[in-house]
């Protein structure tokens, strides 16, 4: 519940308003980029993650350090952006509105996300494979791939588009014959 909310009173208005000046200037696909990248600076460094979170830290230093971190990459809009963040003590949530961006630009461009759990790390061929066979159960719709590895598994893979589960895992296997042979 809490999670939701903060998403709908938070994230949703500033990724639709990042959306919206991004349409209105047609830099759509290069703001996605540009989050992308944003994303996986904070996914690499938990400092920086955690500089921009903390409340004792005055807004010039956070403004300062995304100056210097993003500032001559970004574009003016995107560096305008997180320092309007900054000034609204919303940039703790930059993740969360990064990735709601990344949601409405799917949405905008008709491509749903699967979330894919392996064994083992995807080959390349392996990833075409299963982005092919989402693509024919979906109806010829374009397919992104978040693809995480979890040896639990044993072997395998769970495919998950939306609410759709395919779990074709020999955990799940294991799992669905254990459940057989006990009869529940």
């Amino acid at each position: 519940m809490k999670g939701s909310l903060v998403a709908a009173e938070v994230y949703e208005p500033y990724a639709q308003a990042l959306m919206s000046l991004a349409q209105d200037n047609d830099l759509v696909d290069q703001f996605g980029h540009e989050v992308n990248q944003l994303l996986e600076l904070l996914s690499e460094s938990q400092e920086f993650k955690q500089f921009l979170s903390n409340p004792l830290i005055k807004p010039e230093a956070k403004k300062a350090v995304i100056q210097q971190v993003v500032g001559d990459q970004a574009n003016p809009y995107i560096l305008n952006f997180l320092m309007l963040l900054v000034d609204r003590r919303r940039i703790g949530f930059l993740e969360g509105i990064c990735k709601q961006y990344q949601t409405l630009l799917r949405q905008l461009k008709r491509i749903l996300l699967a979330e894919v759990t392996s064994a083992t790390a995807l080959t390349d061929e392996q990833r075409e494979s299963v982005r092919q066979k989402i693509v024919d159960m979906s109806g010829g719709q374009q397919v992104e791939l978040d693809v995480h590895v979890d040896p639990d598994l044993i072997g395998g893979v769970i495919i998950k588009v939306g609410s759709q589960v395919f779990d074709a895992s020999i955990r799940g296997q294991l799992r669905r014959i254990s459940l057989a042979l006990t009869g529940n």
